[in-house]
């Protein structure tokens, strides 16, 4: 399935689960180096989708092939019957087919929040495709404030009588994204809700999304040992106000070797990687680490 628009194309990948196959959409974006370019992947946060990185693949893309998937259950993909299966061991095993469909042995990895907790168990995984690896606001403890926090807002399923109301609320919500322009708010807001058929919007993402996070203990959850299995070159971001990966735990990532650091001004969880001088930052890193 495709359906190109300039170096954009739209695509699925089934991705096999307990319950049957789910096609999974993502973006993929090509310069004039086609096949013959790297794959660099670019995966979202918990209730965002493949649209987010459209800015960043569009300048990346002049040196890689870019896929950016939605994941199952968020903008285009199919929902999951069983929302167990919204889960991280699920969402691997997805990106690995993914990867699979590339075609290609390697691939750059960059992913926001959960997205880069997804590019971190893959990284720590025997004989990984990761390359080189960007996290985006996330480390490896999720803290029990911040579930608390999840737990408050994922799955309450709100309707939007206009997109200029919806918008309203993006705006609010995703403040920590940092100082959009208002075309930027109007795109995300335009590829983060859907039609209703009585009238209206709703957010595009399943709101089953909630069912195994409500599950969870609130409780941190510990990732240090797979952040210490994942050896590939890694960039770490922070928004400067973030309430996620506090800096604490930013210099700590910083010990391991081939590890950069980076803060970001202006923006709490997670920078949006659509200003120029971010998309910049990790341009300027991919080009620069040798693997």
């Amino acid at each position: 399935m495709e359906e190109s628009v300039s170096k954009v194309s739209r695509k699925t990948v089934p991705c096999l689960r307990p319950e049957g196959f789910r096609q999974m959409a993502y973006r993929e974006w090509r310069g004039d180096g086609g096949e013959d370019c790297p794959v660099l992947v670019c995966v979202h946060g918990l209730t965002r989708n493949a649209a987010d990185f459209d800015p960043l693949a569009e300048s990346l893309s002049s040196e890689y092939r870019v896929l950016c998937p939605d994941v199952l259950g968020r903008g285009d993909s199919e929902w999951l019957a069983m929302p167990a299966g919204y889960a991280y061991d699920g969402y691997v095993s997805d990106m690995a087919a993914l990867i699979a469909r590339s075609g290609a042995a390697e691939v750059d990895w960059i992913g926001t929040s959960m997205g880069g907790l997804i590019g971190l168990f893959l990284a720590a995984s025997h004989n990984t495709p990761i390359r080189r690896l960007v996290l985006n606001d996330v480390g490896p403890v999720i803290g029990a404030d911040f579930i608390r926090f999840l737990k408050t807002y994922v799955g309450t399923d709100p309707r939007f009588a206009t997109l200029e109301e919806a918008e309203r609320f993006f705006r609010f919500a995703h403040a920590g994204f940092g100082a959009l322009t208002d075309p930027q708010w109007a795109a995300l807001t335009r590829e983060s809700v859907r039609p209703v058929e009585t009238g209206g919007f709703r957010l595009a993402y399943d709101p089953a999304l909630a069912v195994p996070l409500q599950a969870l203990p609130e409780q941190d959850v510990d990732l240090w040992a797979v952040w210490d299995a994942a050896r590939v070159p890694t960039l770490v971001l922070r928004g400067a106000e973030s309430p996620l990966l506090d800096r604490d735990m930013l210099a700590r990532m910083a010990e391991r070797p081939g590890v950069t650091v980076a803060e970001v001004p202006g923006c709490g969880h997670a920078p949006a990687l659509m200003d120029p001088a971010q998309i910049a930052l990790v341009r300027d890193w991919l080009m620069s680490v040798s693997v």
